[in-house]
């Protein structure tokens, strides 16, 4: 998806301008193209458009509202779109197809903008122009599923869903930021609203930004988490029993909106608890074979497929599964970088593309439990700082400093040598490196600074530095008495899952051709 506005221009050069940007995103949306064009206005919107939900051309891109008013451009699915379909229609609404972008554009001009997105439940980037007010609007999704980047520049908006779509724009001249190549060094990848160039942003998660007709750009949120925390602190809980039929029933429902396609679709499946639960839910509400796909790998410390095949026999899916080899590395190492058009560092991004690849030959959309682990603490990490912050934190502050000078009088790999002699069971992966990395996170001054230390890409990483990191932008946490646990959860959903295993997924996925959900 690609959109861009500015002041005003000559119509064909805008047209052409608006048609290169959104063809540098042909992989996100193979399966058409569209571009609309007001000279007088000074705006051009384009899209590439990946079919899933009316593959015809009433659900084509750009898309105006029947009365005229809206120009619409947008990735992603609005999953209770049928729903908003059926309220839009008891108020006299008439629809020519029966896609979620008509019935999001609609949805507009029936209730407003800021209405309506209270009222969606979905993954999106939406770029709306309104014509009568003359108003560009750009909004991304409440956790960040989909992304959007945008930057102002001389009176000239410019947003895509990817960095190479603003490149594509006569006259561009990027200068990097090296505090986000910092940031990147640091925490393997760069957080929101920053991005590898100066002058260039990612609009933040619950967010969205206006250019009115006076040039003014502002940004606010329609969705905050720590609100939703907050409230979700304060609500009653019932027992045990009611809660888990109530998280089920949630569950269950989230999965089968999901499955609402024109098009084949299958699922990643790990053999974890996320993906297994959200297949199993598939399957209990499929009347076929749910398809299933799983990466394997010939390391049997890291190859999880044996158990996504135990899921896969026990659920009876279409299981397909395809092993994770060097000859596999090496050919798509290469690729990387354009995959993910900035700096990226995630070690599982290649098993993830090669696992969409897989995945894309058979089917167009695929439902993945990411996420699961943040909602629902389920990484080890939690129990792993929490215990061992609990004892620190029993130290005074002397103590811990004394702790801390006294793993590091020994260097690095004199603990490595001493870890290779312990038993197999008790080994770690570069035992010097996290030690030392403990050793820094003790001068943390309460549980979240030491876990964001723990965090970090081994101990001091900005001494190989020139620029320090930028400060991550985040909402301060609920105060709880599940303490540290709470906050781990609440920090990494803000940064660790938007900026990280999001933007792994949506890259790895779209690079395919395939939408995960």
């Amino acid at each position: 998806m690609d959109r861009r506005a500015s002041r005003h221009g000559n119509a064909p050069a805008m047209e052409d301008q608006a048609r290169r940007m959104a063809a540098s995103l042909r992989h996100r949306g193979p399966d058409g193209s569209g571009v609309w064009v007001d000279a007088l206005s000074g705006v051009g919107v384009g899209h590439q458009r990946l079919s899933i939900i009316d593959l015809s051309e009433n659900g084509a891109q750009p898309m105006l509202s029947g009365n005229g008013r809206y120009v619409i451009a947008y990735n992603g699915e609005i999953y209770n779109y049928s729903a908003l379909r059926a309220e839009l229609e008891r108020k006299g609404q008439s629809f020519r197809g029966h896609s979620d972008t008509e019935v999001l554009v609609e949805g507009f001009v029936c209730w407003g903008v800021k209405e309506t997105l209270r009222r969606l439940t979905g993954m999106f980037a939406i770029a709306v122009w309104d014509k009568q007010r003359r108003v560009m609007t750009l909004i991304r999704d409440r956790l960040g599923v989909k992304p959007l980047y945008w930057s102002y520049q001389d009176g000239l908006l410019l947003f895509g869903s990817e960095l190479r779509a603003l490149r594509q724009f006569d006259g561009w001249r990027p200068v990097i930021n090296p505090a986000a190549a910092g940031d990147m060094a640091v925490h393997s990848c760069i957080a929101a609203p920053y991005t590898i160039y100066h002058g260039v942003f990612q609009l933040l998660p619950g967010a969205l930004l206006t250019l009115d007709a006076n040039g003014e750009t502002r940004q606010e949120t329609y969705w905050n988490l720590t609100r939703i925390a907050q409230s979700g602190q304060g609500a009653k809980v019932p027992d045990t029993q009611e809660t888990v039929k109530e998280v089920e029933a949630l569950l269950k429902d989230a999965v089968r909106c999901r499955m609402v396609a024109d098009v084949n679709l299958g699922a990643f499946l790990s053999g974890g608890v996320d993906s297994s639960l959200v297949v199993a839910l598939m399957q209990a509400q499929s009347a076929s074979k749910v398809r299933t796909y799983t990466i394997g790998f010939s390391d049997d410390r890291l190859n999880e497929a044996p158990y996504a095949r135990q899921v896969a026999d026990i659920l009876g899916t279409d299981h397909t599964e395809h092993v994770f080899r060097d000859s596999d590395a090496l050919e798509l190492v290469p690729r990387l970088a354009e995959i993910h058009d900035e700096p990226f560092g995630d070690s599982s991004q290649m098993p993830s593309h090669l696992l969409a690849c897989l995945t894309r030959k058979h089917v167009k959309v695929a439902l993945s439990g990411d996420g699961g682990d943040e909602l629902f603490a389920g990484y080890d990490r939690y129990a792993v700082f929490d215990r061992a912050w609990r004892a620190l934190d029993l130290l005074p502050a002397g103590g811990r400093r004394g702790l801390a000078r006294a793993i590091q009088k020994l260097p690095m790999h004199g603990w490595d040598r001493i870890g290779e002699i312990l038993p197999m069971r008790y080994r770690l992966n570069y035992p010097g490196e996290r030690l030392y990395q403990l050793a820094e996170a003790m001068g943390a001054k309460d549980g979240l600074g030491f876990y964001q230390a723990m965090m970090r890409q081994g101990p001091a990483p900005e001494r190989f530095l020139r620029h320090a990191p930028q400060p991550r932008i985040t909402q301060a946490g609920p105060v709880s008495e599940r303490g540290l646990l709470l906050q781990m959860q609440f920090n990494d959903m803000q940064v660790y899952l938007p900026d990280d295993i999001l933007t792994k997924l949506d890259r790895t996925s779209m690079a395919a051709g395939l939408e995960v959900r």
